[in-house]
């Protein structure tokens, strides 16, 4: 089925501007301003969002605006509304369990220990398509999970993050113009390795465990 939707996950508000947490909403706002969507309020005052004409077809852009961990109830509203069904939407959110630079499109699984993706869950069955941004890994290992993605990238993420949105931007116009398999092929494949941000070759504190998963 066609994308009819494409949402980012984030927390709304200047503080949070920035934060591992928030990669949904980079994504989203990249697309936006590519394609000189203007955002608006939903009706219900719970997202924000913006539309495109896509080849002839209509496209939303939204970003839920209560909180990451209440996403589905913002985007099973503005979805109902529209009658839009799952497999037309797209879900863009951080990837702890991905290296900072990657990015991995998926269907169907757990929430992964992401609060926002186990919500959306409540809301709609699986067949929705999830555009995983990774984040990670988790370090120091010991930190607990909901500050490290609600902290801030450090500088050398940061910079490898944005150098990979045109590349993000690229796979999810393949996804929307093409469809989940092509957008999978280009997208899920493994780069290879970058000496700016090498990853450690262990991944202790990269698997999350039941105790350690609340994310806001």
């Amino acid at each position: 089925m066609a994308v009819s939707v494409v949402a980012g996950l984030g927390n709304p508000g200047a503080a949070y501007e920035g934060t591992r947490h928030n990669a949904g909403f980079v994504l989203v706002d990249a697309l936006a301003a590519e394609l000189g969507c203007s955002w608006a309020r939903d009706r219900k005052g719970e997202a924000l969002y913006a539309v495109h004409q896509w080849h002839g077809r209509r496209l939303f852009l939204v970003k839920s605006q209560t909180y990451v961990n209440r996403s589905g109830s913002s985007l099973q509203a503005f979805c109902g509304y529209y009658k839009i069904p799952a497999p037309e939407l797209v879900v863009a959110y951080d990837e702890v369990n991905l290296p900072t630079g990657r990015a991995k499109i998926s269907i169907g699984g757990s929430a992964g220990g992401h609060n926002g993706v186990a919500d959306i869950l409540t809301f709609f069955p699986n067949e929705f398509v999830r555009f995983r941004l990774g984040v990670g890994p988790k370090s120091p290992p010991q930190m607990a999970l909901k500050d490290f993605v609600l902290g801030r990238f450090s500088e050398s993420e940061a910079t490898l993050f944005s150098r990979n949105i045109k590349s993000f931007l690229d796979g999810m116009k393949l996804l929307i113009d093409s469809g989940v398999q092509p957008a999978m092929n280009r997208v899920n494949q493994r780069p290879r390795e970058n000496p700016e941000l090498k990853q450690p070759t262990s991944t202790h504190g990269v698997q999350e465990t039941e105790n350690d998963n609340s994310r806001d």
